[in-house]
């Protein structure tokens, strides 16, 4: 395998996940319960024997960085290459924040130029997916070109979220598209790019372009760089389980794909393990009024109500005569006595107060400030808020972390389609 340096790009912003990201990158998501969106990357790393692994961080970077540590849950905490957080700084030249992910790579060029490697491996930290990289750098090695990118079918009908490229019979990639309104080809590009080493150093370096997909890589594809000639751009097709989990409704609908007879994702390969930071916490209990239906239950959850078709992450507290239906609560929420949560994501540390009904009625008004991406009746609680007891909240709701009792009014209800 060529000696290899991974980069994972986890510093975006992510304003279609509304108010689960007001306060953490997307990276820092938990997923499936247990999980953090980032520890599939890091876990496809470790898998496939690369331990020299750097993650460029910057926007709300505090939970990712408690989450990493040194990176010994993948066996990163090495002295020899390791687990390196590159998060930005001010710059005698006037540098200081990065402008995307190209601009966050060229930051860093100093510290890839350090590396004893051949190839520069970029990856995106806010996929899910399982994928062994080795395939993907012997390619790359075989065919000695300037750039692989790794390419993945998805529906006609989500291609404008993505990069899409066409592919010859060759395998050259002939054009890349980034989030076209209209297209021909429903082959998307994954956001994992093999670099060899002297070529990436040497586009960032003589160029001020400030994103990959929608700057440099339809400069490089299809026509010549007056800077570069004409690179070799070679595409890779993976054919696993991915998902780009960057909207409110992707993300929810992956984690409920997790309760499938047979998912697609199988979080229980043995021989594929998702590393990640387990907290210390008792096994779950349940208690002798409980009922769970077809759920997934993490370590340190209490139940003594009804949990249907749902992900609690570790620590939720679901009281008597409570019931959480088609949800995904985050670490250490409290559901009190008799409360309803349905269709809901609700946030760590939230408390709903005993005989709330979160996702109340049938009024799916979509929501006024972002009629785009909450539509479907899912409603939003941010972190830490406290929703007093009795209170109504209605569909496409979305209310901000940290939203005290006082904020709810008199009346303690929310209707659909609004943002507190």
């Amino acid at each position: 395998m060529l000696r290899t340096l991974g980069l994972i790009l986890a510093g975006g912003e992510s304003p279609a996940l509304s108010v689960l990201t007001a306060e953490r990158t997307e990276a820092a998501m938990p997923f499936g319960g247990k999980y953090r969106i980032i520890d599939f990357t890091l876990s496809n790393c470790i898998n496939s024997d690369i331990f020299n692994v750097g993650v460029l961080s910057q926007y709300r970077p505090r939970s990712l960085h408690a989450h990493l540590g040194v990176g010994r849950p993948w066996d990163l905490d090495r002295a020899q290459g390791g687990l390196r957080i590159l998060h930005p700084s001010p710059t005698p030249e006037g540098g200081g924040w990065q402008r995307g992910t190209a601009d966050a790579v060229r930051y860093n060029l100093d510290f890839i130029a350090d590396q004893p490697v051949d190839a520069v491996l970029l990856l995106a930290g806010d996929h899910i997916y399982k994928m062994d990289y080795s395939p993907l750098l012997q390619l790359h090695a075989e065919r000695d070109v300037d750039l692989t990118i790794a390419v993945h079918s998805v529906s006609p009908h989500e291609a404008y979220r993505y990069g899409i490229v066409s592919v010859g019979s060759d395998g050259r990639v002939d054009s890349f598209v980034e989030k076209p309104r209209r297209t021909t080809t429903s082959l998307a590009s994954m956001g994992i790019y093999v670099f060899r080493k002297s070529f990436l150093m040497e586009i960032l370096a003589r160029g001020d372009e400030t994103d990959f997909g929608r700057h440099i890589l339809p400069k490089l594809i299809g026509r010549a760089d007056p800077r570069f000639g004409k690179p070799t751009v070679m595409a890779y097709h993976f054919q696993g389980y991915w998902a780009d989990v960057g909207t409110v409704q992707a993300y929810y609908e992956a984690n409920l794909a997790l309760l499938a007879e047979t998912p697609a994702l199988d979080l229980y390969d043995p021989e594929w393990v998702l590393h990640t930071t387990s907290a210390d916490r008792p096994g779950v209990e349940i208690g002798e009024s409980a009922r769970i239906e077809n759920s997934m239950v993490s370590d340190g959850c209490r139940v003594f109500g009804h949990v249907a078709r749902s992900v609690l992450s570790p620590g939720v507290y679901v009281a008597p005569g409570a019931t959480v239906r088609d949800s995904i609560v985050f670490s250490d929420a409290w559901i009190g006595p008799d409360a309803v949560v349905d269709r809901c994501i609700v946030d760590e540390d939230v408390r709903v107060g005993d005989g709330t009904h979160l996702g109340d009625g049938d009024d799916n008004t979509p929501n006024r400030e972002t009629p785009n991406r909450l539509n479907t009746g899912l409603s939003l609680v941010g972190l830490r808020t406290r929703l007093p007891a009795g209170s109504r909240i209605g569909r496409n709701v979305a209310i901000r972390p940290r939203s005290p009792e006082s904020a709810f009014g008199s009346n303690k209800s929310v209707e659909s389609g609004t943002t507190l």
